[in-house]
């Protein structure tokens, strides 16, 4: 699960990747020059905390999310360079790290803090390249049609109108994440990494003590959050007991960026399942709506291929009743098969038989 953090020159960029990831890279202006650095992040979950407490595991295990920090995206409305347009369209969503703190050691490129302008200038970027992206398809699809060999024609047809409707919504200034699309376009879809496809979360970045302004940004697989990320950064940097005692002056109850690495994983539609024993207690990501099947899967092959039954027990159920004999014996620990959806939290174990 990769999450490209995007935004203008001097937004804070790398600032919000340090807090996110407690790194410590230099925050200083990359000059537009096309880099990439990737940490991979705890997800926050109390569940697996409760459930370490239980079980005494050898090994806790979180689930996770890697966030990419990828400079060069300058928002000035021309096509992005290959390099950065390949690392781009690899990501599974983006995080738009929009800048609304003042700083006058720290000029704005475009001279003033516009936090609106600027999401708007972002938005632009990407859906010029996905523009030129569905035009240049277009054109190949055409040379396909008039040639005649090849694919069936219906095939053809089918792909040129989903394009075209894509051409439409892109000249109308609309992202492809708000065009309905069918399963079976979906299909067609595969290996084309459009941007404006991508869920989007978009992040305010604020100066210490300031609110958040008053935007309004209700989009399909899209949400909108405000982080203090110098201030976050700072805390995350510092050790725990350092942090809880800087917390503890501030007021601060929680962290933004927990809350943050959790819309992250909620707008990618993400959800936890448990594994529990001896030897781990570990959080499985799988998507929502993910049967049972693809949850075996997400541990191993084999317990797929050899897939006999799962057994689940909610998570409530679990704690409630103190562990899993006592479940078993309540009758809340069930036989599950192939084609049943795995609700997130539930704690999922796997019969199979290779």
């Amino acid at each position: 699960m990769r999450l490209g953090i995007i935004g203008l020159p001097q937004s804070g960029k790398t600032t919000i990747f340090n807090a996110l990831t407690r790194g410590d890279l230099p925050v200083t202006m990359s000059g537009g020059r096309f880099e990439v650095h990737t940490a991979v992040v705890d997800v926050p979950d109390a569940r697996v905390d409760r459930l370490t407490e239980m079980f005494k595991p050898e090994k806790k295990i979180y689930a996770k999310v890697t966030y990419a920090d990828i400079a060069g995206l300058e928002g000035s409305k021309t096509a992005i360079s290959g390099a950065l347009l390949n690392q781009l369209s690899q990501m599974e969503g983006f995080l738009h790290v929009v800048r609304c703190f003042e700083d006058p050691s720290v000029p704005h490129p475009s001279g003033s803090i516009d936090p609106s302008r600027d999401m708007a200038a972002m938005d632009a970027e990407l859906l010029l390249n996905d523009l030129i992206s569905v035009e240049r398809r277009l054109e190949r699809l055409a040379e396909e049609r008039k040639k005649g060999a090849g694919r069936e024609k219906v095939v053809i047809e089918r792909e040129i109108t989903l394009f075209e409707s894509f051409q439409q919504a892109l000249a109308q200034e609309v992202p492809l994440r708000q065009v309905e699309i069918s399963p079976e376009d979906e299909k067609i879809l595969t290996g084309f990494g459009f941007l404006t496809r991508k869920p989007l979360l978009v992040l305010l970045n604020l100066g210490e003590g300031q609110s958040a302004p008053e935007i309004q940004y209700s989009r399909p697989r899209s949400a909108l959050a405000a982080l203090q990320g110098k201030l976050e950064m700072e805390i995350a940097q510092l050790a725990p007991e350092d942090a809880e005692l800087f917390m503890g002056e501030y007021g601060i109850a929680e962290l933004g960026l927990n809350r943050v690495i959790h819309l992250s994983y909620d707008l990618l539609g993400q959800q936890s399942f448990f594994t529990v024993g001896e030897d781990e207690v570990r959080a499985w990501t799988v998507h929502r709506g993910a049967t049972a099947l693809e949850a075996a899967g997400a541990i191993h092959t084999d317990l797929a291929k050899g897939f006999i039954r799962a057994e689940v027990v909610t998570y409530d159920d679990l704690v409630t009743l103190g562990g899993l004999a006592e479940a078993r014996n309540k009758g809340k620990l069930r036989l599950e098969g192939k084609e049943y959806i795995v609700k997130d939290g539930e704690i999922v174990h796997i019969r199979f038989n290779l």
